[in-house]
């Protein structure tokens, strides 16, 4: 079968590798009806992978070919939606709704041993735990918007949650990528009045318009801080999505969050530490977030999809075939997409 790999920084191929099959008895196997690139992987894309040929991918939805013999909930022809990461269902972390903790947790495309999902078909660990069943045609044309649940919409709404995003509340968003982008979708779905999207893309400012923002920060450093800080009556606002990962989004996300507020980071830190944890100790600022648990959140936010209310599949602005794949890293790293979505 055919997968995206990369062998080493800014060279992406898309390979013949060895078919995907079943290998435990709790297995799965599908075929990928839709994936895409997220803005973590121009991480590897930039740096060089974890592993030599890494497989690339962690988002997709697909259509189950094959279950292991000990797979009860997930049966072949099933359209599924899959995690970015595998997950057992029946763990302590499991079962309090953090499945980016399970015990038996890795990460799709990640180098860690599992397959990639830009890919024509995945082994998929754990399959009753991890992969959810829908009710819906392969083609049908909310399939954009329900891949955004395998992790960029599950991750925006985890950013909400872990600020404590609240109805009536004061928000900014610190990063315009898709996550960034959900995250507004997050905020508005929630209930908050004031949403700040900080950013400098007019396609993204536009798009987190539609989405519910109602201020706009383009300055970065001390004068974003300082700008946030007037359009909040000089005390911040009460929660802050940080969405990047660098030091300077997290530096920018302490320097803007009010006394007793909370910042949600969802950004893959490339950081050792938080900066400026003393202030941030004495104005009882809260540090949470982490890998999303997406798997746990599709049972809250599927229903909107479906029903209308939040199209988070609008990030994607440009589709391509594999073949389209390595060209689709360079315009998303080239900020000319935002996100790209691959039909293989």
């Amino acid at each position: 079968m055919r997968a995206t790999t990369m062998p080493g920084a800014r060279d992406v191929r898309i390979e013949n590798v060895p078919d995907a099959t079943i290998e435990q008895p709790t297995d799965a196997v599908i075929r990928i009806t839709r994936a895409c690139i997220c803005g973590s992987d121009l991480w590897p894309y930039n740096d060089g992978p974890n592993v030599a040929h890494q497989c690339m991918g962690h988002e997709a939805v697909g259509v189950v070919l094959d279950v292991g013999s000990d797979v009860q909930r997930i049966k072949p022809g099933q359209v599924v939606i899959m995690p970015f990461a595998d997950s057992d269902g029946t763990c302590l972390f499991c079962e309090e709704g953090l499945q980016t903790a399970c015990v038996q947790v890795n990460f799709f495309g990640s180098g860690t041993g599992l397959g990639g999902a830009q890919a024509e078909a995945l082994r998929i660990p754990n399959a009753d735990g991890t992969l959810y069943p829908l009710d819906i045609g392969e083609d049908d044309a909310l399939m954009p918007s329900l891949l955004t649940l395998s992790d960029v919409m599950g991750t925006g709404h985890h950013a909400a949650v872990t600020a404590r995003v609240r109805r009536g509340g004061s928000v900014a968003i610190v990063g315009d990528g898709a996550v960034g982008l959900c995250g507004v979708i997050a905020a508005k779905r929630i209930g908050a009045e004031q949403i700040i999207i900080m950013g400098r893309h007019q396609d993204r400012i536009d798009l987190a318009r539609r989405f519910g923002a109602t201020d706009v920060v383009s300055e970065r450093g001390d004068e974003a801080i300082a700008r946030v800080r007037e359009l909040t009556g000089g005390y911040g606002v009460q929660s802050v999505l940080e969405c990047v990962g660098s030091e300077p989004a997290i530096v920018t996300s302490l320097g803007i969050v009010r006394a007793g507020g909370a910042i949600g980071r969802v950004g893959l830190p490339h950081y050792d530490a938080v900066p400026n944890t003393r202030p941030a100790f004495y104005q009882n600022v809260i540090v949470a977030g982490g890998p999303a648990p997406v798997r746990a959140y599709i049972d809250e936010l599927l229903p909107d999809i479906l029903d209308g209310r939040i199209e988070p599949g609008l990030v994607f602005d440009r589709t391509v075939d594999l073949d389209g794949v390595p060209d689709g890293y360079r315009a998303m790293n080239e900020r000319e997409a935002l996100k790209v979505l691959i039909r293989p």
